[in-house]
């Protein structure tokens, strides 16, 4: 019994860290990838496949570890103009938004899997696929909206609003293409999942 749970343990270990290695190869070797006249992150696949093969606790780690790179390079070392002119004006809550938006949509993934893949795997894998892209891109115009003195003076345009410019001029497009993406990825997910959850068994 014993030998078993320390078999289970090395092998969760062993997946954590393949997929944040994927996260992190994805993230500083491809990073965001042009799409006409946006660019959309390829990260939020290697969340969702570790939120769906360990759980909403694994999902949520993964999500704060990408919060803090993308925190500190692109606001902190300002690598990012947006993130960047965020942080200098409001540091504490462009901050939360870093942390708070990648690992909440870390946790409900792995939830959301966790509660269905008994009843139907295949289902399961892309409900959870398709909320860390939701949940990523929902949270992130939420917490915007308390700072909009900042987008206000720096971002939206005379005759627009606040929640125009986010909708629209930040998440709307990166959002979609997030979306899509994980949708293709995630017959693939559901077979890593499987041989996974075969190899957890054992």
């Amino acid at each position: 019994m014993t030998t078993r749970k320390n078999h289970s343990s090395i092998v969760k270990m062993t997946y954590f860290a393949i997929s944040l290695a994927l996260m992190l190869v994805l993230h500083f070797a491809i990073g965001s990838i042009p799409v006409g006249t946006t660019k959309i992150s390829v990260v939020l696949i290697p969340i969702s496949i570790g939120a769906m093969l360990l759980g909403p606790a694994a999902g949520a780690a993964l999500g704060l570890i990408y919060g803090a790179i993308v925190l500190i390079q692109f606001g902190v070392m300002a690598l990012d103009p947006f993130t960047a002119i965020l942080f200098q004006n409001e540091p504490f809550m462009t901050s939360v938004i870093c942390l708070v938006k990648t690992t909440l949509a870390g946790f409900l993934s792995g939830l959301a899997y966790k509660l269905l893949k008994e009843k139907n795997q295949i289902v399961a894998t892309f409900v959870a696929a398709a909320i860390t892209p939701i949940v990523n891109t929902g949270v992130f115009i939420l917490l915007c909206l308390t700072i909009p003195d900042v987008l206000l003076a720096n971002f939206v345009e005379a005759g627009s609003t606040v929640i125009m410019f986010l909708i629209v001029g930040v998440a709307g497009w990166n959002f979609i293409w997030e979306f899509v993406v994980n949708m293709i990825f995630a017959p693939a997910m559901n077979t890593v999942a499987v041989v996974v959850s075969k190899r957890l068994n054992k």
